[in-house]
């Protein structure tokens, strides 16, 4: 039989080599799909991963989703660094789109530009605030995070859907579940008015690299960094296990509520059902495809945002179903998990042993 044998000491190379052997991997695994559906593997490989960066327009749509993707990731960072486990940056990135869109359907177009900045406040602390209902129920009852996030998630998500069908719902939108379209005042400025980049890239490089400083040279960093490698020797230090579990969430959810307003407030321009393809759930890859490293989450960051292009692309080309993209991000997460569990354990033959008794 086989079994796995923790091997004495793990590869420090090969840690950061796995990222590679993964995406390796994964495309292997998705040329043999596009084969098996019958199309050319390196034809349907390049529409979904080059094809949609081909020209400076399709560079700048990447740049808009690079920036929920690293905005959520970074906040996702400080809390795996913790060892909490945070599964709520999709619903938190939710309440951040729902609370900014109600702020800024309170400004017309005569609005000041300051406007803009009480609407993004607004999403994070809505975002902030539902992070904190995990971290309440946390320091307060002890209850396990990933469940408590994870169902937060589905409750945002209905939160979601009762507001575009009902008090944020536009009266003159049709009977559409969507609200109006928001004014000037409250929509992000772009880099070049061809073309929809806006500055909520330079949100999540500003996030990216204050990233970098707190857990390289802050006293908070280091806290949290003991912390998620032993809470006992934490404890022992007088860290408050608590507090920084308070600001973890706290700062996880004020990130990716940043993100889901600034995604209502610059491509989309108004609160829709799909005002998230998924972009909380795939920061979770991007983190652990990163290497919880603000250099390897911006490189992952632009990786799976090429998947959501991918996906697009791949519809619209080649007519296939657009739930591609997300195939190919859980093929690259089986295929990480798969090799950062060969780094730390091999696989063993052992005699299978009959047992025997007394006759």
């Amino acid at each position: 039989m086989i079994q796995l044998q923790a091997r004495q000491n793990d590869s420090a190379v090969m840690s950061y080599v796995s990222p590679l052997i993964a995406i390796i991997l994964t495309l292997l695994a998705g040329g043999l799909l596009f084969g098996l559906l019958g199309h050319n593997p390196l034809t349907a490989l390049y529409t979904f991963f080059l094809a949609p960066i081909s020209d400076i327009y399709g560079l700048t749509e990447l740049g808009i989703k690079v920036a929920p993707l690293l905005l959520c990731a970074t906040g996702l960072t400080l809390c795996y660094r913790a060892k909490i486990w945070n599964i709520g940056a999709e619903g938190q990135f939710i309440m951040g789109a729902l609370g900014g869109s109600a702020a800024a359907l309170q400004f017309g177009e005569d609005s000041s530009r300051w406007a803009l900045v009480w609407v993004l406040l607004c999403g994070s602390a809505s975002g902030l605030l539902w992070a904190g209902l995990a971290a309440w129920l946390k320091t307060r009852f002890n209850a396990n995070e990933i469940l408590t996030t994870i169902m937060l998630n589905y409750i945002a998500l209905n939160a979601l859907l009762y507001a575009v069908h009902g008090p944020l719902k536009d009266p003159e939108g049709f009977n559409f579940p969507e609200s109006a379209t928001f004014s000037d005042a409250v929509i992000l400025p772009l880099f070049a008015d061809d073309y929809r980049l806006n500055i909520s890239l330079i949100f999540s490089l500003i996030a990216i690299i204050a990233l970098g400083f707190v857990l390289a040279r802050s006293w908070i960093g280091y806290q949290i960094t003991v912390l998620g490698e032993d809470a006992k020797a934490a404890r022992y230090a007088g860290f408050g296990e608590k507090k920084l579990t308070w600001f973890v969430l706290l700062a996880c959810g004020a990130l990716a509520g940043l993100a889901g307003v600034s995604e209502v407030t610059g491509p989309i321009g108004q609160l829709i059902p799909q005002v998230s393809p998924g972009y909380g759930y795939a920061a979770i890859i991007v983190v652990f495809l990163g290497r919880m490293q603000p250099v390897g989450i911006f490189l992952a960051s632009i990786l799976l945002a090429l998947t959501f292009m991918g996906g697009e692309m791949i519809q619209i080309e080649m007519s296939l179903p657009k739930s591609l993209t997300g195939l190919f991000q859980g093929m690259l997460l089986f295929f990480m998990l798969a090799a950062d569990l060969l780094i730390r354990y091999r696989l063993v033959l052992t005699p299978r042993t009959r047992a025997t008794g007394d006759l």
